[in-house]
């Protein structure tokens, strides 16, 4: 209740009902940040739903600017297919490129083909090879969605959007805000000048330590993906939360993040 001042005298002898249901002027009022906030909430209940029963899934990421001719995309599309096989959901952000082909991969092996989409200035629709989609409005409740139904997280090469997607997980991981689970590089020769610089620059600077390089693996080979993805649930189910991860001791000194 907000007090001071006497009450409106236009508004007497009328009710809350009424007013609401007669009253017509501007309509500023659904762009205020107390409306965004019943927006983002909507968006999570719709996401949360949508996804709640969902099996056993992986997120995979990637440039949405991959050609279809791309060395890339192919790998996109095996790795889709084998995680499908495997029994995994593919989790993409649903747009066209690398993420078309693991949800292109996924479909075509008969497996679950989720897109988690985003509005952007330019048109991006879901590609279609997506069996499960969703479009949201705001980044975070996205990203909640793709770190909360995923058990690991497959990164194909990319821009931006995958380098975001890709430290938002490390640094999620590494602070355990989530239980610590698998984050592969798909790609070694894409890949191998961020991870010298990560090793060369940032290790020595004390940013990172040494440790923190163990939190991704960087492969070429398909099969090993499927591999850390089904060892690291193994380790789970033992009660292992590194997740089956290479050796990472547990570290109580405040996180360099």
């Amino acid at each position: 209740m907000l007090r001071g001042g006497e009450p409106d005298p236009r508004l007497q002898g009328t009710t809350t009902d009424a007013r609401l249901l007669d009253r017509r002027g501007p309509t500023d009022w659904v762009h205020t940040d107390p409306w965004r906030v019943l927006r983002i909430q909507s968006e999570f209940v719709e996401g949360f739903g949508l996804l709640a029963e969902l099996p056993k899934a992986v997120s995979v990421f990637g440039s949405a600017r991959t050609p279809q001719d791309s060395p890339h995309y192919a790998a996109g599309v095996a790795i889709g297919a084998a995680l499908a096989d495997a029994g995994y959901a593919v989790i993409t952000g649903g747009g066209p490129g690398a993420m078309e082909a693991a949800n292109r991969g996924a479909s075509e092996a008969g497996g679950l083909s989720v897109g988690l989409g985003i509005e952007l200035p330019f048109e991006q629709e879901l590609n279609e090879w997506v069996d499960v989609g969703i479009a949201f409005r705001y980044f975070f409740v996205r990203k909640t969605m793709f770190v909360k139904y995923a058990q690991a997280f497959v990164i194909l090469p990319g821009g931006f959007g995958t380098l975001d997607e890709l430290f938002e997980a490390l640094t999620l991981v590494q602070t355990r805000k989530v239980t610590r689970f698998p984050v592969v590089l798909f790609g070694s020769e894409y890949w191998s000048g961020l991870v010298d610089w990560l090793r060369t620059t940032m290790v020595p600077a004390a940013t990172i330590k040494d440790t923190d390089l163990d939190l991704f693996t960087v492969t070429d080979d398909v099969d090993e993906v499927v591999r850390i993805v089904q060892e690291a649930e193994k380790a789970r189910q033992a009660g292992d939360n590194g997740g089956g991860m290479r050796a990472f001791p547990v570290d109580d000194d405040p996180s360099d993040a």
